[in-house]
């Protein structure tokens, strides 16, 4: 087990759980004995990992990956999420960079935050991880009668084959780490 703790690294040096040691020493399997992904899975590792229920029954693995990390994962995400589908059995696996989001700064100029670390950029940032390698065509945000929002995020058609089985779990994964209510659907082509 201690060849796949180099696979986890934990923010200050924590201990990681039982399940993120099984998502790490699946990624450890998978670098053994996949020709095809070890020269990609290296270098890589991933910083916390979680099991997140969608609806009765299904289950989600949520795996947080270091941001600078991000583009090397997105090389080998479709790949890697199928093994690891594969291993994981009935679960869907969604991959998310860890971002962080600093508070409003009290006036001082000298510690203006960067747009990037504000909850809004995080939060869209996190929709475009989730979704990847499906792109975002459009928003829109719906107001409810009771004055609660929805937020309608249409996917790229083309993808459809290969992401529509998992709108329900998108959905889901982003509920349970922003608390915001959303809705994946596919714009509807008008044929003239």
């Amino acid at each position: 087990m201690f060849t796949a703790r180099r696979k986890i690294m934990k923010d200050k040096n924590g201990d990681p759980d039982e399940f993120e040691e099984s998502v790490a020493q699946a990624l450890f399997d998978l670098e053994a004995t996949n020709s095809e992904l070890k020269a990609d899975l290296k270098d890589l590792y991933i910083c916390a990992a979680k099991e997140v229920e969608i609806s009765a029954g299904r289950k989600a693995v949520v795996i947080t990956i270091p941001f600078r990390l991000l583009k090397a994962f997105h090389k080998i995400q479709q790949r890697l999420v199928r093994e690891l589908e594969k291993k994981f059995s009935g679960k869907d696996v969604v991959l998310v960079a860890n971002r962080r989001i600093m508070t409003v700064p009290n006036s001082n100029l000298s510690s203006a935050r960067p747009r990037s670390r504000t909850l809004t950029a995080v939060h869209e940032a996190l929709l475009e991880d989730l979704v990847y390698p499906t792109e975002i065509v459009g928003k829109r945000t719906r107001f409810r009668v009771d004055g609660s929002r929805v937020l309608k995020v249409y996917l790229d058609p083309k993808e459809r084959n290969s992401s529509e089985y998992k709108l329900e779990t998108f959905g889901g994964v982003y509920k349970k780490l922003t608390g915001k209510e959303v809705v994946f659907e596919y714009p509807v082509v008008q044929e003239v």
